[in-house]
């Protein structure tokens, strides 16, 4: 194997694929990146059996091969080289790599231990904006629960019908539910997406970021318990949660005997100053709403004292109050653009419910489970 390239696409690719090494002692080749140099350019590939990244970048091939280095180590040493290009060469003790004054040789494995990673060719195909699925990723990857007893609790619902993508998410004690569009195939399917390869599909985002080339668009392929994202130059293929997700829909409260209009930020710092005198462990706090447009929140600590604050808003049906978990409603309003949020209210025995009070407030929907009294 014997390739060169620029340090910047080098760098880029192992910043994508170095990730999701882990330390596993009984398989070290999976602390490893496979690096395989063909007429394509450079493929670099990573896997940790759960998830498998290949990122493609541009070089000038002088010999095809492969070969696998530890992914960490690599990427560190590329990142501090200068910006200049680097050339590859495989030797009989490792790999060298040199870049202006630079050269190393770094030890590692042979390609033949690393995992095989056959194509996965999804039988059904969607294609989404990246700027939809960017925000969709913000307002559920939240909520999933980090508890393995529900093992399809750890992961995100994804839905596709009609031309739409329905994203949602739960641990029990609160939901989120967001809709985007996503052009498709005909007819419905669903899928149980794990939340870590969703957070590394998010990651994969960032570093493209700034980048002129990055598509707009991402494709998405499902196949026998697999999901396959292309990106760019990234493929990532993950393997679903088995498993039939709760019909969390009926939770969703049909109706409301209390709206509540109010400004975001000021419920936010409200929240934030009430939520100092929550009790420890509890994260309580009291939510009492009156048709005189006023908004007040209210929490005590039998050690630290008690606070209450009043926030302008506009209401419209009974009084009501109800008592919530805060750290469970700043998720929800972190997860929110909009200036203005929606809150309706049954009684302190139900679901409180919150939205963006906009045009489109029913694409995202966000429910959290009171605090019995």
């Amino acid at each position: 194997m014997k390739l060169s390239c620029t340090k910047g696409n080098l760098c880029q690719g192992l910043s994508i694929t170095s990730h999701i090494g882990t330390k596993n002692v009984n398989l070290p080749i999976l602390n490893n990146v496979l690096l395989k140099a063909d007429q394509g350019g450079l493929k670099l590939i990573s896997t940790n059996l759960e998830i498998a990244l290949t990122c493609s970048i541009r070089g000038k091939l002088e010999q095809a091969g492969e070969y696998t280095v530890p992914s960490k180590l690599f990427y560190e040493f590329v990142n501090l080289l200068p910006d200049e290009r680097v050339d590859m060469d495989l030797h009989d003790d490792g790999l060298f790599i040199s870049c202006a004054k630079a050269k190393t040789t770094i030890k590692g494995i042979a390609p033949s231990e690393f995992p095989l990673i056959p194509p996965v060719e999804g039988q059904v195909k969607f294609t989404i904006s990246v700027s939809d699925l960017k925000k969709a990723l913000a307002q559920t990857l939240f909520a999933t629960a980090l508890n393995e007893a529900r093992p399809e609790l750890t992961g995100v619902y994804m839905k596709f019908n009609d031309n739409k993508l329905t994203m949602a998410a739960t641990d029990s004690y609160r939901l989120a539910e967001v809709k985007i569009k996503a052009s498709s195939q005909e007819g419905e399917h669903d899928v149980i997406v794990p939340q870590r390869t969703l957070s590394e599909l998010n990651r994969i985002f960032s570093v493209f970021k700034d980048d002129v080339e990055a598509s707009e668009f991402v494709t998405i392929e499902l196949a026998n318990n697999q999901i396959v994202f292309k990106y760019a130059s990234v493929e990532l293929i993950s393997r679903t949660i088995e498993g039939i997700y709760p019909d969390y829909r009926q939770i969703i409260p049909q109706k409301q005997e209390t709206k509540i209009v109010v400004d975001r930020k000021d419920l936010q710092q409200a929240i934030k100053s009430v939520s100092l005198f929550s009790k420890l462990g509890l994260f309580d706090i009291k939510m009492t709403a009156n048709p005189e447009g006023k908004l007040t929140l209210f929490a005590q600590d039998a050690t630290r004292g008690k606070n209450d604050v009043s926030i302008e808003c506009d209401v419209s049906g009974k009084e009501n109050t109800i008592a919530l978990n805060y750290r469970y409603i700043l998720d929800g309003l972190n997860a929110i653009m909009s200036e203005k949020i929606e809150i309706r209210l049954i009684d302190g025995a139900n679901p409180f419910v919150l939205m963006p009070h906009e045009d489109q407030k029913d694409e995202f929907i966000y429910i959290v489970m009171p605090i019995r009294q």
